[in-house]
């Protein structure tokens, strides 16, 4: 990210204190990880990042298109008002400073986005569904209504996700993105070894980016491939849908 005005990041599974699939620093709560583990951890990332544990805005993702956006009147809500509004989102945008915009991957892709011009941020989960539905366009689009935001004002992260060459798919997810209108030639790799082909989804999503009107020097690919690392990060296709995840988080930093 361009400057001191917003703080992105993307954790690791080094440190913390999980222990087997959730080893170490897992900071989701719902993934069936020991509460006092994932409270111990989000407390340690916590101070790292200068804020209350409360500023952490963690998001019940489904694979859905559903985008929270979040006021100023979020910080007043009481714990399970939070929780209650929270459930089935994939995407979260805001423009309060201090809050800390996150959400859990393990092999989807995270993407951060940040409106310089009107300081405003979003972090959206994009797994296959997520994508093939266009989040983060949706989210881009989100962002135009709420904030006036444009593509031109927007720089970007994809974070770390499983890559073309570790994410083979049937053809019924193929054909998902080839009817939907993707360029199938950009995002899609045919290994006649293995008669599957694979899927892109880094670039399926930078796609949508450029397309939203985003330059492609504001767009940065981490190109870490999570299924590959699995052993600095998450990955439920390595380790089961019973493991850590990876917390991706986007701050607006100057707080009042």
């Amino acid at each position: 990210m361009p400057n001191s005005e917003v703080t992105a990041f993307s954790t690791t599974r080094h440190g913390g204190c999980g222990s087997d699939a959730y080893a170490g620093f897992n900071c989701t709560p719902y993934v069936g990880d020991k509460p006092a583990v994932v409270k111990a951890n989000q407390e340690l990332l916590c101070e790292l990042l200068s804020i209350p544990t409360e500023r952490l805005i963690i998001p019940y993702q489904t694979h859905s298109c559903n985008i929270l956006t979040i006021d100023d009147t979020f910080r007043h809500l009481s714990a399970d008002a939070r929780h209650a509004i929270m459930q089935e989102k994939d995407a979260v945008m805001t423009h309060v400073e201090g809050l800390c915009l996150c959400v859990s991957t393990a092999d989807c892709i995270p993407i951060l986005l940040y409106d310089a011009t009107h300081k405003a941020i979003a972090a959206v989960h994009a797994g296959w569904r997520g994508t093939v539905e266009r989040i983060v366009t949706q989210t881009v689009e989100a962002m135009h209504e709420t904030y006036g935001t444009e593509g031109t004002d927007i720089h970007a992260v994809i974070g770390p996700g499983i890559s073309l060459e570790a994410f083979e798919v049937g053809m019924e997810v193929y054909e998902a993105f080839k009817e939907r209108g993707f360029d199938m030639e950009q995002i899609a790799r045919w290994y006649p070894e293995k008669e599957k082909y694979h899927l892109d989804l880094p670039n399926a999503n930078r796609l949508q980016l450029l397309s939203a009107g985003v330059p492609v020097g504001q767009i940065l690919d981490s190109g870490i491939c999570t299924y590959t690392r699995h052993q600095d990060f998450f990955s439920a296709r390595r380790l089961g849908v019973k493991s850590g995840r990876i917390l991706n988080g986007i701050m607006l930093t100057n707080d009042k």
